[in-house]
C-alpha cells in the first residue's frame, strides 16, 4: 500500500538493451584483441552479436519447467561466454576460424552444458551454427560439426602441456590425444596420493574433465555436477583439479559434526587459499550436508568470496601479520584494510 511504500525507496532497474550489452561486450572484447590478427578482430563485433542472440533466443523458447527448474539464464551466463574467450593469447588463437571456434566452444560451455535432454541440445546446437554462420560468416554446417561419424568435439584445454609454467588455453586439433594425457595425470596422481583411483577415461569422462578443468581456470569458478550416485563426479573432480595443479580438499563428517566444526573446516581452507596463496579445489556432497546452513555459508562464498563474521578480531589480526608479506611481494601498501582485501 502507498501507506507502507512511503517509508522504502523504490527502485526500478530495467534490462540492459540488445544494443547496450552489445556495446559493452564490444568494448571489452576489442580492447582484448589489439595485438591479435586483423582476421580475429573483424569477429569481435559477430561474437558479441551472436552471443546476444543466443541469449535472447535460448531466455525465451527454452523456459524453466518443473524437471528443468535451472533454465533459467541472465547477464552473467553472457558475462562468463566472453570471460572463457578471455583467456586464450595470440600465440595459441591466431586465425579467425579459430576464434569463431572459440566462441562455439565458450557459447556452448555456458548454456549447451546446463541442457539435460537430446532435444534440447540438438536445438541449441543448430541455433548455434546458424548464428555462427550469419555473424561470424563461417562455411560451417550441423552436419560436419555434430552429426558426421567422423566429427571431433570442438575443445579447448589448458592441460596439453603438462607441468607448463604457463598453462595455455589452445585448442585440441586431436581429441585422441587427451586420453593418453589424463592416463600419464592418474598414473602420477596414484603415485603421489595413497588412495588409488582405477578410471577408464572413455569420451565422455574426457569431455566432463575438460570442461572441469575450463571451470577451475577461472575466477571463483564453480559447477554443480548432477548424476547417479557412482557415476564418477568426484573421481573426475579430483583428476580435474591435480591436471590444473590444485589440491582438492573435502571436509570428513564425524559424529557430532557440525555448523562450527564446518565453519573451523572452512576457516582452514581459507587460509590455506587467502594466506598462502595455494591453489584449491573444495569437494562438497549432498551427503555431506549435516546442517542446512552449510548451503547458506557455501551460497556467501561463492557470491562474495566471504562468510560475514566467520573470523573474531584475534584471528582477523594473525591474518592481516600473515598478509604483510604478501602484500609487500605484490608491491601494494600494507594497510589493514589492503590485506583483509586482498586476503
Amino acid at each position: 500500500t502507498p501507506r507502507m511504500v512511503r517509508h522504502t525507496t523504490v527502485l526500478c532497474m530495467p534490462s540492459a538493451s540488445d544494443t547496450a550489452m552489445t556495446l559493452i561486450f564490444t568494448s571489452i572484447l576489442t580492447g582484448f584483441t589489439k595485438k591479435f590478427e586483423d582476421g580475429v578482430k573483424g569477429l569481435v563485433k559477430g561474437c558479441c552479436e551472436g552471443t546476444v542472440e543466443m541469449y535472447n533466443r535460448i531466455s525465451a523458447e527454452l523456459l524453466p519447467t518443473p524437471s528443468k527448474f535451472h533454465y533459467t539464464f541472465n547477464l552473467r551466463d553472457i558475462s562468463k561466454v566472453f570471460q572463457g574467450m578471455l583467456m586464450v593469447t595470440t600465440k595459441t588463437c591466431n586465425t579467425g576460424e579459430l576464434f569463431a571456434k572459440l566462441w562455439l566452444h565458450e557459447s556452448m560451455r555456458v548454456f549447451y552444458d546446463r541442457l539435460i535432454n537430446v532435444e534440447d541440445q540438438e536445438w541449441y546446437t543448430k541455433a548455434a551454427v546458424e548464428l555462427a554462420v550469419r555473424f561470424l560468416k563461417v562455411p560451417w554446417t550441423h552436419e560436419e560439426l555434430f552429426e558426421a561419424e567422423d566429427a571431433q568435439p570442438i575443445m579447448f584445454v589448458d592441460y596439453l602441456k603438462p607441468g607448463a609454467d604457463v598453462r595455455l588455453y589452445e585448442y585440441v586439433s586431436n581429441f585422441s590425444k587427451l586420453e593418453p594425457l589424463l592416463d600419464d595425470c592418474l598414473d602420477e596422481y596414484n603415485v603421489t596420493f595413497p588412495s588409488q583411483m582405477n578410471l577408464v577415461f572413455f569420451m565422455d569422462a574426457v569431455k566432463h574433465i575438460s570442461r572441469m578443468t575450463r571451470i577451475l581456470a577461472q575466477p571463483r569458478g564453480n559447477a554443480m555436477l548432477v548424476g547417479v550416485g557412482g557415476s564418477g563426479k568426484q573421481s573426475s573432480t579430483r583428476i580435474a583439479a591435480f591436471a590444473s595443479g590444485m589440491d582438492c580438499i573435502q571436509i570428513a563428517i564425524s559424529r557430532g559434526y557440525g555448523i562450527p566444526e564446518f565453519r573451523e573446516d572452512i576457516k582452514k581452507l581459507m587460509i590455506n587459499t587467502g594466506v598462502e596463496g595455494r591453489q584449491t579445489v573444495f569437494l562438497f556432497t549432498d551427503s555431506q550436508i549435516v546442517v542446512e546452513t552449510m548451503l547458506e555459508d557455501l551460497n556467501n562464498v561463492l557470491n562474495s568470496g566471504e562468510i560475514p563474521n566467520l573470523f573474531p578480531q584475534d584471528e582477523m589480526d594473525k591474518i592481516v601479520s600473515g598478509m604483510l608479506p604478501v602484500m609487500k611481494e605484490l608491491g601494494l601498501p600494507a594497510s589493514r584494510d589492503n590485506c583483509i582485501q586482498q586476503f
